[in-house]
């Protein structure tokens, strides 16, 4: 007895932090809906009208969507749809393409499974910590049994398995096809062959069909239609381009359609669409990321200083799919856009395109998005002298003076060369001499949550 009092304290602290954590979630969900209240949500009857919104009534420069479809139109393009707060501002299909056409989603459709992988998990069918050869078996590689019992379900969702990409179909689900090249987790690789698995890995967990899952857990409850269809190895999606805009729209309002939540796990939700391992900064569960300090491509171990996608803003992710399939969401300016055809150049991933396209839209919303405009609309933060020699003082008001920004220093196309740590209790901002004359952009960013605050453009004398 006389020792039961030294724990008292200590529980009630953890009680203590405890409740005011469940507090924070619930906050954090009344936000969400509160959210999903100011978004249009079409009618699950695709046969019913989707509610639009004029260019003109949002302020924007109507008359340069010609010189956007003009783009559009040369890159190959076969639907384009533009969502602003759930309702269609823009929506174009060229040639012989119309809404009711159905198109190929290409790797687009891995976010499908990145969402359905959190359905499954939701349901107490796998985890994130599961090893692929407890649900498929042993010998779904050609690795040794020590390896392969290394790979779990977070690898095949962050393309870091360890299994070699540079053979000669890295499309191959077949076991003499996948082959260890290093420790799961120590390699990113664009590998689409363990992404694949992750469809058997659900249809084994379920026992339902991959098809029947989807419908089940996400078309039904969304309006989408569409459906997976083989190809080879692979496992494609193929719907109707308002389809790819009704999943936007979900994931745009963190898996809320309406006022239905259609995955309940918030930390996963927010994990698909921020950096997934420290390999590949732009690279979430199987979504593409922008604002981030570097990227890396398919078939390349190298990484890239920079914004993927400069033009776009900071806070934009993409799905993105083999000659152009894109799925652009945008929470910040509540915009969502969709397009599918063909191009050219054929990449994996082009997410030169996207970029493009982010430009001419940028033009069409008459305001710059990217690197060379502000993330939000906060004038309270001042820099000044601008333009500076070296020495920057911060003006933070509006901001929590106990939080740690990291204070970043970008030049026009989008390569970040310096960042410092400091609180905004503090208001010096020193850069190093290496810094040269010129135009920069200096970002804040919120340490402990990877989102920008703002970006403010910089004159270096």
């Amino acid at each position: 007895m006389g020792n039961s009092s030294k724990f008292k304290k200590p529980m009630k602290t953890f009680m203590m932090k405890l409740h005011l954590q469940l507090i924070a979630a619930f906050i954090f969900l009344l936000s969400l809906r509160a959210a999903s209240q100011n978004l249009y949500f079409p009618p699950l009857n695709n046969n019913a009208s989707w509610d639009t919104l004029s260019p003109a009534s949002l302020g924007w420069c109507a008359n340069r969507i010609d010189s956007l479809n003009d783009y559009l139109q040369s890159q190959d393009t076969k639907a384009f749809i533009v969502l602003k707060d759930g309702k269609i501002v823009l929506e174009n299909y060229f040639g012989t393409f119309t809404a009711d056409s159905s198109w190929y989603w290409a790797s687009a459709g891995k976010t499908i499974t990145s969402f359905l992988v959190g359905k499954a998990i939701e349901e107490n069918f796998l985890s994130l910590n599961d090893t692929v050869s407890t649900i498929l078996g042993n010998g779904w590689t050609s690795c040794f049994p020590i390896q392969e019992r290394k790979i779990k379900i977070i690898h095949q969702l962050t393309m870091t398995s360890g299994l070699d990409d540079d053979v000669p179909d890295n499309h191959c689900t077949l076991d003499t096809c996948l082959q260890c090249i290093s420790d799961p987790g120590g390699r990113w690789a664009y590998h689409n062959a363990p992404y694949t698995l992750l469809e058997d890995v659900i249809s084994t967990s379920t026992n339902l069909s991959y098809n029947v899952f989807t419908q089940t857990r996400l078309k039904n409850l969304t309006g989408m239609t569409g459906s997976w269809f083989t190809q080879g190895y692979n496992n494609v999606f193929v719907s109707k381009p308002r389809s790819m805009a009704r999943f936007g729209l979900l994931i745009q309002n963190h898996c809320i359609w309406n006022q239905d939540t259609l995955l309940h796990d918030t930390a996963y939700v927010n994990a698909m669409t921020r950096t997934s391992q420290n390999l590949n900064k732009s690279y979430g569960y199987l979504w593409w990321l922008n604002g981030k300090a570097s990227y890396m491509v398919p078939g390349s171990q190298l990484v890239i200083p920079g914004f993927a996608a400069p033009e776009a803003p900071a806070d934009m992710f993409a799905a993105i799919g083999k000659n152009g399939q894109l799925l652009s969401v945008c929470r910040s300016l509540g915009l969502v856009f969709v397009r599918m055809g063909n191009q050219t150049s054929g990449n994996e991933v082009p997410i030169a395109l996207l970029n493009s396209i982010w430009e001419k839209l940028n033009a069409v919303m008459c305001n710059p998005t990217g690197l060379h405009a502000n993330t939000r609309e906060q004038e309270e933060v001042k820099l000044f002298p601008n333009p500076t020699n070296r020495n920057i003082q911060i003006d933070w008001k509006g901001m929590d003076p106990q939080k740690l920004y990291a204070m970043q220093l970008i030049n026009l196309q989008g390569k970040m060369v310096y960042t410092q740590e400091i609180k905004s209790s503090e208001n010096v901002y020193v850069l190093p001499e290496s810094v040269s004359a010129g135009s920069w952009i200096v970002q804040c960013m919120d340490v402990s949550s990877g989102v920008t605050c703002w970006r403010k453009k910089l004159m270096v004398k």
